[in-house]
């Protein structure tokens, strides 16, 4: 027999309350924007007292953090983007085109969660100072990951050689962006899949001798 235990009822309900507020908050902050949203509609939306809201996440404001990190994620796992599958077997590819194929690959995928939800968090973290400090200023957690990739890269058969890993972070931060991704996708009515063809394509250009 296997001595994994499964969750008990109560915890998987617990759970799956939580995630119903998220979708809510998210659904909400979208639409009304972070601000004219209460946590009173959010309940409503979720099918939940509003004390339970407060009793889980505390108050807005460290909802709309947990609901940021659950976007960035794709789940509720505590585990850091580095440590996921699919950007551990970017980085294990054995060419700098291959590094470069798989990280856009996933890379897509968390800006179609995340896009619509930054402009709730910007909007928020410049009406709310007590939004704005809740994540760090000294260092920016996307281009973190960005540089670790571009660091694995030009080490890679087929990276340019002219182009430091510096430099190439700072491509990979602007093309792969929530903002030119809301621009092209949202605003101008690319596919994804073209999406993530074209930032293929140019970042391949760049980065990439072969």
């Amino acid at each position: 027999m296997s001595d994994v235990k499964r969750p008990s009822k109560r915890a998987e309900k617990a759970k799956e309350t939580r995630r119903r507020i998220l979708s809510a908050a998210l659904e909400l902050f979208v639409q009304d924007g972070y601000g004219a949203t209460n946590l009173q509609d959010v309940a409503d939306r979720a099918g939940v007292a509003v004390q339970t809201i407060y009793f889980v996440f505390g108050n807005k404001r460290t909802l709309l953090k947990e609901l940021v990190d659950v976007t960035v994620a794709g789940d509720d796992e505590p585990v850091a983007t580095m440590d996921r599958p699919w950007y551990v077997d970017a980085l294990a590819a054995d060419t700098a085109e291959g590094v470069l194929r798989g990280y856009i690959a996933g890379a897509t995928r968390v800006l179609e969660r995340v896009a619509p939800i930054s402009k709730v968090l910007d909007g928020a973290s410049a009406s709310d100072p007590e939004v704005a400090a809740l994540w760090p200023h000294d260092v920016d957690p996307r281009y973190v990951v960005q540089e670790r990739v571009t660091k694995t890269l030009v080490g890679k058969p087929g990276a340019r050689a002219e182009v430091s890993a510096e430099e190439a972070a700072d491509l990979l931060y602007g093309l792969l962006s929530p903002e030119l991704y809301l621009l092209l996708v949202h605003a101008r009515g690319w596919p994804r899949d073209r999406w993530e063809r074209w930032a293929f394509q140019t970042l391949h250009a760049q980065l990439c001798s072969e």
